[in-house]
């Protein structure tokens, strides 16, 4: 009975792990509008996540074939791309992928916890990956784009978890437009209520990876997740913000209540402020 017992649960272990794996290869494109629909004010954006190169279940191709029918404005990358000096030959092909998309307005990228697991030189080596792919990469900056009159600023926060976020450098010489801003971990959103925004794009918690039957793992991770918002979109201070379940896996390469996820985000560029303020 004991041999019958232990060979039933290893294969009862052995299907839940496979269907965890497989999970993994169900990639969700979520498509998500904030603002007003206004056809030819606003911008179409791609946002990826938590690639984490060393377990991902879609390739390069599958990754493009899923999106060269959308129309995509701009690319959003919001960290965690890699942990390992071996993987970094790994992105250039999915970067390859991404610009084969044209979007208009370019691609831009802050950095996750993951990523500042590379030291020095191997670090400067996934940066100098990115840039050379025409990736834009933020640390506590901002750029400005223009959207059919529309000022667009793009504030990238370096990451929260790491006590790298540098909230007045990266608002610095800000002023009038569409505040997006890009950063890794979404629990900085707690500390930003004398910064405005009017959309703000993360990652981090991967929607849990593995919930079963919650995310209980989580909860050293920040206050995000004792308050329930580990993804999808949220609110806080009336600001709305975005919570990725990342593309790749952390650790094990399994899935459990979570899926790997593309969204599309649709931001109206029609705000209170570009709507009253004919100079903007």
């Amino acid at each position: 009975m004991t041999f019958l017992f232990l060979a039933f649960a290893l294969m009862a272990l052995g299907w839940a792990f496979s269907r965890a794996y497989k999970n993994t290869k169900d990639v969700l494109v979520n498509k998500i509008k904030i603002g007003e629909d206004s056809s030819d004010k606003v911008l179409n954006i791609l946002q990826l996540s938590d690639l984490h190169l060393e377990n991902i279940s879609i390739s390069p191709d599958e990754l493009y074939e899923k999106l060269k029918g959308e129309k995509i404005d701009l690319i959003a990358l919001t960290g965690d791309f890699l942990d390992r000096k071996r993987t970094i030959p790994k992105l250039p092909p999915y970067l390859k992928a991404l610009r084969k998309l044209n979007a208009e307005y370019g691609m831009y990228a802050v950095l996750g916890n993951h990523d500042y697991v590379l030291r020095g030189e191997n670090l400067q080596k996934l940066i100098h990956t990115l840039e050379q792919h025409g990736v834009t990469i933020l640390r506590n900056e901002n750029r400005k784009i223009n959207i059919k009159g529309i000022p667009v600023n793009i504030i990238g926060i370096d990451d929260f978890s790491t006590r790298r976020s540098d909230l007045g450098s990266s608002y610095a010489s800000v002023n009038q437009g569409v505040k997006l801003v890009l950063t890794h971990d979404p629990n900085l959103v707690l500390h930003m209520k004398e910064f405005y925004f009017d959309y703000l794009l993360s990652g981090h918690f991967h929607g849990g990876q593995i919930c079963y039957p919650k995310a209980y793992h989580l909860v050293k991770m920040g206050k995000l997740v004792r308050m329930n918002m580990i993804k999808g979109l949220h609110t806080h201070d009336g600001k709305p913000f975005y919570i990725n379940e990342g593309l790749g896996q952390t650790g094990v390469n399994i899935r459990v209540g979570s899926r790997p996820e593309i969204t599309l985000h649709k931001l109206s560029l029609v705000t209170e402020e570009t709507a009253s303020n004919p100079a903007v």
